[in-house]
């Protein structure tokens, strides 16, 4: 993969990857508002000065830790979507990669970043880069959805891409609120989705 000045992406070191798996850890235990540079250099065992070599701030390593995470699951949902199944299928797998998500500590880290960039426009920036990449491919799923059922009515590929994304962001900040404690059925109700696809491929 390219890098932003275009050269090719180099192999990230076991320090930097150290460090990154420190960060998450924090990250998952703290919160963004709770977490240290120096608090992520001890759990590593390393000084805090790796932190500002490979790094250079808080911001940036958490930045890196969310595109690190962000790079290996794009792939991931790209195969999936690749697959020859039917598009139920692939929105129950997409389901049941949520739940590794939540264990892997991506959505917490997505979740807090995007918080962090309400107020922070060059964390926001960043953000929103990854969070596209997603929107992209859901847009092509989307498309093929219209061209082999019809569409819904006055929405477009890409208005369905932006509402199914956007539910996934919803359904993830509830999930980390423990919100399914207080009787919503957040789980059941994005995996029922799948019924009206089946609906349609049935016509």
């Amino acid at each position: 993969m390219a890098s932003k000045t275009g050269t090719t992406r180099k192999p990230e070191s076991e320090t930097r990857l150290a460090l990154l798996a420190a960060a998450e850890e924090c990250l998952r235990a703290h919160g963004y508002a709770g977490l240290s540079t120096r608090g992520v250099a001890e759990l590593a065992g390393m000084p805090l000065s790796q932190i500002h070599y490979h790094f250079g701030s808080k911001e940036a390593l958490v930045l890196a830790l969310l595109d690190h995470q962000n790079r290996r699951l794009l792939e991931r949902q790209k195969k999936t979507f690749a697959a020859d199944m039917p598009l139920w299928k692939r929105w129950e797998k997409a389901c049941d990669y949520l739940e590794e998500d939540l264990q892997s500590g991506y959505v917490r880290v997505l979740q807090e970043m995007m918080a962090a960039g309400w107020s922070n426009p060059e964390i926001a920036t960043a953000v929103r880069k990854f969070l596209s990449a997603w929107y992209v491919l859901l847009g092509a799923v989307a498309k093929e959805a219209t061209a082999k059922f019809g569409g819904m009515g006055p929405l477009r590929a890409e208005d369905i891409a932006c509402l199914v994304g956007n539910a996934f962001l919803g359904c993830e900040a509830m999930l980390l609120l423990d919100f399914e404690a207080e009787g919503m059925p957040i789980r059941r109700a994005l995996r029922r989705i799948r019924r009206l696809e089946e609906s349609s491929a049935a016509r």
